[in-house]
């Protein structure tokens, strides 16, 4: 196991940047395949769906990529994660160079690459705790959630403008460009410092799978906080499921792009605070309050079709989930045996996305068949008080919205009064 010391710090700096490169391009192809398919078939399922692919497959291998995190170097398994996610965007390439693409193509493409993701996350989440002291676990989870923002903050309004002046295959040129920088700087690392393999106890990934399952189910308070976590992905899944459809309903792909990436700068300015400053505050405390404002700005997001105010709706959401996340993460993060920790990130990253799961498989289904179809001009709530939100293709996809929101901040207070949670703080 590596030593952690001041230089080891910079080392997680080099790989944490070259992770927020990887993000912008991942972020890139996403948004401009989301927008091409949504424009190609006009069906919300058919965006959703994308999501499914980018999520279900590190859903299902998350624990085997979390043992082997455990098992080899860190970076080594990091590095297969960033080259292997290049085989699938290389697969869309050229089937669009072909000039035959088919949705089928997308999805099984999309789904190559977030293969290899189930081998990178963990690890990459596990090498926190190798390279970095206790007391800056904060500071390196803002860091962190700044890198994941990028997806959503610079992302989205670089595809919007892109795309006016480039086609999508270009796009996914500097997708797979951002795979190899990360790719190299691991590379350079791991000859610079050479290679390390963390200490376990020769036994079946069974054996590994079950410990983990032990190391992370033996205090509750851990599988309250995971429990909570996944309703809550639930409903961020529905956000990021049903917000860019909502937007394209209401103006164009570039303005979608610029709305979404203003919104998530509330995330970078969060992320950027706990990052410089940390979090100093009682985590629980922290969570509750967030988790509230979190659900209230949520449930805004649903009440107007103006840009603006769906634009600062969205960026005061973003702007309170860093603190919701680090909090989270820390809570967990000081709870769990540091040799144990990347099977158990992996189980705690599978439980959590079944909430994201659950939420790509249905929000489809519950935008064009239930709740729209509710608020069209012809509606069955058309005449109704909640007519107050709008009428129109995208009402139905607020009202989604306010019902989310609302029922974060109610489990806010839930969690607040939950004692096993509470309990976390003291270790």
């Amino acid at each position: 196991m590596e030593h952690k010391s001041k230089n080891l710090s910079s080392t997680f700096l080099l790989i944490w940047f070259g992770e927020f490169i990887s993000m912008i391009g991942s972020g890139l192809t996403i948004f401009s395949l989301g927008v091409y398919v949504y424009q190609q078939t006009h069906a919300v399922s058919s965006y959703t769906f994308i999501l499914l692919c980018v999520f279900l497959p590190p859903f299902l291998l998350k624990p085997l990529g979390g043992i082997l995190a455990d098992r080899y170097d860190r970076r080594l398994m990091m590095l297969i994660g960033d080259l292997g996610a290049t085989l699938g965007l290389l697969f869309i390439f050229f089937m669009m160079l072909k000039g035959n693409i088919h949705l089928w193509h997308i999805y099984f493409g999309i789904a190559i690459s977030s293969i290899f993701s189930a081998f990178q996350e963990p690890a990459y989440k596990a090498l926190v705790t190798d390279l970095i002291p206790k007391a800056q676990y904060a500071k390196a989870s803002g860091l962190m959630q700044l890198a994941s923002s990028a997806q959503y903050l610079i992302s989205p309004f670089l595809a919007g403008i892109l795309l006016t002046i480039i086609d999508i295959k270009s796009i996914f040129i500097i997708d797979i460009s951002t795979f190899l920088i990360a790719s190299v700087i691991i590379i350079w690392i791991r000859k610079t410092l050479g290679t390390t393999k963390t200490e376990q106890p020769k036994q079946t990934f069974i054996a590994d799978f079950k410990e983990g399952i032990y190391e992370f189910s033996k205090n509750k308070g851990v599988v309250w906080l995971v429990g909570i976590t996944m309703i809550v992905l639930f409903f961020v899944g529905l956000l990021q499921s049903l917000f860019v459809p909502m937007l394209l309903s209401l103006s164009s792909t570039k303005t979608a792009g610029i709305t979404q990436s203003i919104c998530a700068s509330g995330m970078i300015i969060g992320s950027l605070f706990i990052g410089l400053f940390g979090s100093k505050s009682k985590h629980v405390k922290a969570l509750s309050i967030s988790l509230f404002l979190a659900g209230l700005f949520f449930a805004n997001l649903g009440f107007s079709t103006s840009i603006i105010f769906i634009t600062m709706a969205g960026f005061m959401f973003f702007a309170v989930l860093p603190f919701v996340n680090t909090s989270i993460e820390v809570l967990i993060r000081k709870n769990i045996d540091n040799k144990k920790q990347g099977r158990v990130w992996s189980i705690i990253s599978t439980i959590t996305y079944l909430g994201s799961i659950v939420a790509f498989v249905v929000a489809g289904f519950l935008a064009d068949k239930v709740f729209n179809p509710l608020l069209k001009v012809n509606g069955k709530l058309a005449g109704t008080v909640v007519s107050i939100i709008g009428i129109g293709d995208s009402r139905g996809i607020g009202l989604i919205f306010i019902i989310s929101g609302l029922m974060i901040s109610v489990l806010a207070l839930w969690t607040w009064r939950n004692r096993k949670i509470r309990r976390l703080e003291n270790t």
